[in-house]
């Protein structure tokens, strides 16, 4: 029971902050003070009230953000908000207008469909918002991924257009047309002959530059201001027949009902390759006159102000979009924000909170002073004007099958609230039954001095008193010893409580083993005993055992004793002490663990077992003494007696017993080995010092007159051989020589005479007769290769044996441009021309070359004077060849082998790239690499320019190893073209409208 610690005093409420975890009587701090006292109703439920989720009175509905969708949420609420394109898209057929059958869901098939049903639902619903998620899946649109709002607005509107043309309701026809779609007139006028040529466009919002402008009025006669055309830039004048100066500008010969104006906010950064945000004050006034910007004056031209779009963040690619929309039947203002939604005071617009969340910093500029009627935003970029009307507003109704769909949801969400309410009811009765168990059961949880009692695991104690889990079966197996009792060293785990409460508790829960009085195991409390009183002996030993070391041992008293063993052996004694309780330990496992985590622990105690026996680090394989006495020492017969006691299995060697017979064998058969080998490859080199050294080698470009006949084997068996030759001892020798991979499944050669003399050259080493002659008395040969030239009228004439298989040599090259044009993450070299020149000095080679492999390159490619590889050298019958699959040219000195490594060179930038990436996307990545715009730059590849952004690198040619020529062209400094240029080189950046056009 002390061991047990039963006697120990329970802790009273208050004395103690938190639950003793050596006091099995500790009863506090394990969660019941949530139950004591007086408790919420809603403390019961985690489910928020249902009618939260309702729409308010005379309230709008709101729309749910599905990740990065709020862009599209302003712009559905702001053309919910125009109620004629609302009324003409009700009176748009569906498929459904006869009615949707009551068992299956109401599934839109057309774009007009989905809008029919949003703006019903939006006008009709019960809901405080509603999904969106039907209509953005039929656009196509990534939910993740924040789109450009203007370009889809451009979109959409035009998609809609198309949809809508279709219907036979000129109503519904001509309605983006009649709501959206004005006419401007691009007029050139010439200054010789006031020749005036007009091109009339038709347009659907106005793209108004804000750079430099503090006004909308501002900003829209620049739109309309005059342009010079002079120089370079004159207009050819069909009268005059020839480029005269003349004038340009636009415009304005009708406006719609609805005047949308695009505040150009996003521009293209030069410094950065990027778009950002023009953070700057634009003031407009709730009524704007566009009568002085017509051409003609006779009409009436004074709109009111209708819708605000905002985005509020400082980056053009991130941020939050909302929409301040006047309501056109009671021209209150409201703020729609996806799923909630604020009404303004009064009837006024309020901008404020929008502009200060805006502030990256204090130092932003001040917001100008707004006169009455006026307005000042530096997040505004879209504003949109309706045409002052005298009439009252138009009234719209909810078609009858748009309505009974309305009201099929509307009974769906009334079903949800009456389950959650439910729901709510249940767990309050289900929490009061729980209240009064728990005060009535913990005032009798503790176990009285003399009573019987039970141990019960505290984690299922606190689970119990957890409001928001309810408690699984009691599960005490994880604190059971070896003996089927309760572990002494897993008190701290348990708790011990009175037998009336645990006898509920198994009626109740269930589950066991049932921990009583007679589950306190004497053998592990006698085995602990024993275990500690061992522990505190080996700290005695230890000091004796260190002392006994200090003695010299003389004769043959001694014995042999790992020197690892020596060092670690009183923790490896301790750890053989603790082996008993640890195996308990690892056989119940963890609470609730599983049987594969217990294995993985025995299997890596098993492993750790083996590799720390005490003093089988000087057991050879043989289970004999090692022959290295640099890893044991000699101890005294009493230090081996005291390690003895802790250790009756170690391995016993006398000082006096001989090493391993096996292992002075094979010792010694290694040394000669060595020795062999040495020899070997002393003789070896001696044999074929050129082939080793690559000197004097033939070449089959220029073949030496002094020979007929050539030999060939695999460059790889060269590599191998030199290898073993360079360092004997740690490489195995060479026997055979494998010219079976230069061959094909039939024994016919791979390579033709002219590829071998050029890309295929790196697969061969050509051998002189007489070192053909010393490598067949070195080596096995599976099939000798040769190369015969033989003299006749028409010059010489060169064969090979085994002949060419052209089948297979056909295969070969269609798999390698397979390869070629398939390629995934490979490389490519892209160098900057500076003034139609490549700086080629001071070439560095790449830094991955391992410093074995530069030290071979620099001993290789040694140069015999200064040579300029921009230029050909004429000395010593140098030729220059181009390498396979490079557009860099290295030289070959006749009769030596050049490495055909790439090596980078200043001005040069490595990308890796895939076959199936178009042009465009290989501009991005030299964008980010050069900092040079796309359409600054010009790239060439063996003197072939590549100018179809839409192609494939592969389709281009653009193959591994490749390098491709950058030119870049002067800057710009037309920012607005920037842009647009960007907005095609950068889809990734901007709107990816791929489904939205896919429709």
């Amino acid at each position: 029971e002390a061991a047990y610690r039963v006697r120990l005093e329970p802790c009273q409420r208050g004395a103690c902050r938190r639950n003793c975890r050596g006091n099995p009587n500790c009863l506090v701090g394990i969660g019941e003070h949530v139950w004591l006292g007086e408790i919420d109703e809603n403390s019961f439920h985690n489910i928020d009230d249902p009618n939260c989720e309702r729409r308010k009175k005379n309230a709008f509905v709101g729309l749910t953000n599905l990740g990065a969708t709020c862009y599209v949420n302003t712009f559905l609420q702001m053309w919910f908000l125009n109620l004629e394109l609302r009324q003409a898209l009700y009176l748009c057929p569906s498929a459904c207008s006869d009615g949707v059958p009551k068992d299956t869901d109401y599934e839109p098939q057309s774009i007009c469909e989905h809008l029919q049903y949003l703006f019903a639902l939006l006008q009709n619903s019960k809901r405080r918002y509603i999904d969106p998620s039907g209509f953005v899946k039929a656009l196509g649109l990534d939910t993740a991924q924040q789109q450009d709002a203007q370009e889809f607005s451009k979109l959409f509107m035009s998609l809609l257009e198309d949809t809508l043309s279709k219907q036979k309701n000129p109503d519904v026809r001509n309605i983006v047309q009649k709501q959206f779609c004005g006419e401007y007139a691009y007029v050139t006028v010439c200054n010789q002959c006031g020749r005036e040529s007009k091109l009339v466009s038709k347009f659907y919002e106005l793209e108004l530059n804000i750079q430099g402008h503090k006004q909308l009025t501002d900003c829209i006669t620049e739109f309309l201001k005059e342009e010079k055309l002079e120089g370079d830039n004159r207009y050819f004048c069909e009268t005059c027949q020839s480029k005269q100066n003349a004038t340009r500008k636009i415009r304005l010969l009708s406006l719609p009902c609805t005047l949308n104006l695009q505040l150009m906010r996003f521009v293209f950064d030069r410094q950065t390759g990027h778009k950002k945000k023009l953070n700057t004050y634009i003031g407009f006034s709730e009524l704007l006159d566009m009568e002085p910007f017509m051409e003609q004056k006779n009409g009436v031209y004074v709109y009111e102000l209708s819708a605000v779009l905002i985005h509020r963040g400082v980056s053009a690619y991130s941020g939050h979009y909302i929409a301040h929309v006047k309501d056109p039947q009671t021209g209150e203002w409201y703020k729609f924000n996806d799923e909630d939604i604020e009404k303004m005071e009064g009837k006024k617009l309020q901008l404020g909170i929008e502009e200060d969340l805006a502030e990256p910093s204090k130092s932003q500029t001040r917001k100008p002073k707004c006169g009455k009627g006026t307005h000042c935003s530096r997040n505004a970029y879209m504003l949109v004007y309706r045409l002052q009307a005298r009439e009252k507003s138009l009234t719209v109704e909810v078609p009858a099958f748009l309505q009974e769909l309305v009201e099929r949801d509307n009974c769906k969400f009334e079903e949800w609230c009456n389950e959650m309410a439910e729901m709510r009811k249940q767990s309050v009765a289900r929490g009061k039954i729980k209240h009064e168990e728990v005060k009535e059961l913990y005032q009798r949880l503790p176990a009285e001095a003399g009573s019987p009692y039970d141990f019960i695991s505290l984690e299922w104690l606190q689970k119990w008193l957890d409001e928001s889990t309810p408690p699984k079966p009691i599960d005490n197996t994880a604190c059971l010893c070896s003996h089927g009792k309760l572990h002494p060293d897993k008190i701290s785990l348990m708790k011990r409580i009175s037998e009336y409460v645990a006898d509920f508790f198994y009626r109740r829960y269930g589950g066991g083993p049932r921990l009583n009085v007679k589950a306190l195991c004497k053998d592990c409390v006698v085995e602990r005993c024993r275990i500690l009183r061992l522990k505190n002996q080996l700290n005695e030993d230890y000091k004796a055992v260190t002392n006994l070391l200090k003695v010299t041992v003389k004769g043959n008293d001694g014995f042999w004793v790992g020197k690892a063993s020596l060092r670690s052996w009183r923790q490896l004694a301790l750890e053989q002490l603790n082996e008993q309780d640890e195996d308990a330990e690892h056989s119940n496992g963890k609470m609730n663990g599983n049987a594969q985590n217990k294995d993985e622990s025995n299997e890596e105690k098993r492993e750790e077992e083996e590799e720390l026996n005490f003093n089988e680090d000087i057991v050879c394989p043989h289970g004999d003494l090692c022959i290295s006495e640099n890893e044991r020492r000699v101890v005294s017969k009493e230090a081996w007696e005291k390690l003895k006691q802790y250790f009756p299995k170690a391995p016993e060697f006398p000082n006096n017993k001989e090493c391993c017979s096996q292992c002075k064998i094979l010792e010694r058969e290694g040394e000669e080995n060595e020795a062999l080998h040495k020899m070997m490859a002393s003789e070896q080199k001696t044999s074929l010092q050129n082939l080793f050294h690559d000197k004097c080698r033939p070449c089959l470009g220029s073949w030496p007159q002094e020979t007929d006949e050539l030999y060939i084997v695999s460059q790889f068996f060269v590599e191998e051989w030199r290898k073993f030759v360079r360092r004997p001892t740690r490489c195995s020798p060479v026997s055979s020589i494998a010219n079976s991979v230069l061959l094909c499944p039939h024994g016919g050669l791979m390579f033709t005479f002219a590829s071998m003399t050029k890309e295929d050259s790196k697969h061969i080493a050509l051998i002189w007769p007489s070192e053909w002659e010393r490598i067949q008395k070195l080596f096995v040969v599976d099939h000798v290769i040769k190369i015969t030239r033989t003299q006749g009228p028409e010059g010489a004439r060169y064969t090979s044996e085994p002949q060419l298989c052209p089948e297979c040599r056909e295969g070969l090259l269609c798999q390698q441009q397979r390869d070629l044009r398939e390629y995934t993450q490979a490389t490519v070299y892209v160098h900057k021309v500076v003034d139609n020149k490549k700086v080629m000095k001071d070439a560095a080679p790449e830094l991955n070359v391992s410093s074995s492999e530069a030290e071979e390159e620099r001993e290789e490619n040694k140069p015999e004077g200064e040579q300029d590889p921009d230029f050909n050298q004429a000395n010593g019958g140098a030729k220059r060849q181009k390498l396979s699959q490079q557009s860099y040219i290295t030289y070959q000195k006749q009769g030596i082998r050049r490495s055909t490594r790439h090596r980078k060179v200043r001005g040069e930038k490595a990308l890796l790239v895939s076959a199936n990436q178009t042009l465009k996307e290989l501009k991005i990545q030299i964008m980010h690499a050069f900092s040079v715009a796309p359409f600054d730059q010009n790239l060439s590849i063996d003197g072939r320019i590549l100018s179809d952004d839409t192609a494939t690198l592969g389709s281009l040619g653009v193959i591994p190893e490749s390098v491709i020529l950058l030119k870049a062209d002067e800057p710009i400094a037309d920012y607005a073209a920037m842009d647009d240029v960007m907005q095609v080189c950068m889809p990734e950046e901007g709107f990816k409208g791929t489904g939205l056009l896919g429709h």
